[in-house]
């Protein structure tokens, strides 16, 4: 069975997804407009819509109705006043600027189009999805990217770092300001934070950060490998000034997709019921109690009354 690559990889192929499905709803439209007895190709037919809505208009104006860019605007522009459907003259109010506006050509395919082709289209795709559900949830993400685009994003512009030896102060003051706040240090947490490189990182295991653009580092994780293809989550803490800005969440999401990328076919952790809120957050993204890790490494912790076996979703 072939694996459909962009459908597994969800949220971060989603452009490319959906400009795979655009494209096959735009062959589907462009046969059925041929179909129809219309000579247009779907992507022509956007400008043609704006011009049969508002009349005559500016490319400025069309750019603007359309939401594509100038250029692209231009190129559909040029080969719809090749095929005779769109006129472009210079406007009287201004001799800079050109007017396009439907030839009589123009106007008889777009009444072809409202009264043959988009009827026939519009019960096609009802077939298919939720159209209103869908319309919806696309007018929320262009909103959205509108006011924010993706590369400004997650909001508040949280960053992963990958371990370097500067950042392993950093490993040290969260993970020992958290854990002392809660319990108090053992023997084996100081072996661990004052020698990331040689307990975590030469082994194989390796260690993220979060980073805010205000705060700087606010959270750090490691995964340190324990057996062949098997990693412990393990010192995972995030400064209480951040709390709040899903920097937890995000870093957590970000080490278990590292430790996959590791070859990691086992992933646990300990923890303590006292950290309730931890504990909650590990359960979220898909740790679940487990009672034969607990026998198998919770021993090692005098305060370890939690452990953890990540289930990947289905």
């Amino acid at each position: 069975m072939t694996a459909d690559v962009l459908a597994f990889e969800g949220a971060v192929m989603l452009g490319s997804r959906l400009k795979r499905l655009a494209e096959r709803l735009q062959a589907g439209a462009e046969r059925i407009a041929i179909d129809c007895g219309l000579p247009t190709q779907p992507s022509q037919m956007p400008l043609l819509t704006a011009l049969h809505r508002h009349g005559p208009l500016s490319v400025g104006e069309a750019v603007e109705l359309l939401g594509i860019s100038q250029p692209a605007v231009t190129r559909i522009l040029s080969r719809l006043v090749e095929m005779g459907l769109v006129d472009s003259a210079r406007a009287d109010r201004d001799q800079r600027s050109k007017t396009i506006s439907l030839t009589p050509e123009g106007r008889e395919v777009m009444e072809l189009a409202t009264t043959v082709l988009w009827p026939r289209l519009r019960a096609a795709v009802d077939e298919v999805c939720d159209v209103p559900a869908l319309l919806g949830q696309i007018g929320a993400i262009e909103i959205a990217l509108a006011a924010q685009p993706l590369e400004h994003r997650p909001r508040g512009g949280l960053k992963i770092r990958r371990f370097s030896d500067d950042l392993a102060d950093d490993f040290y003051r969260i993970n020992a300001q958290w854990i002392e706040d809660m319990y108090r240090l053992e023997q084996t947490d100081i072996d661990v934070l004052k020698n990331p490189r040689e307990r975590i990182i030469d082994p194989g295991g390796d260690i993220l950060f979060v980073e805010h653009p205000e705060l700087g580092i606010v959270g750090t994780c490691g995964l340190q490998k324990t057996g062949e293809r098997q990693f412990e989550l393990t010192k995972m803490g995030v400064l209480p000034e951040a709390r709040g800005k899903k920097a937890g969440e995000f870093l957590l999401r970000a080490t278990i997709e590292r430790a996959f990328a590791l070859g990691c076919d086992r992933l646990y952790l300990l923890s303590n019921a006292k950290g309730a809120a931890g504990v909650h957050l590990y359960e979220k993204a898909g740790f679940v109690h487990d009672a034969g890790i607990m026998e198998e490494f919770g021993k090692r912790y005098a305060r370890c009354n939690v452990a953890m076996l990540y289930h990947p979703p289905a």
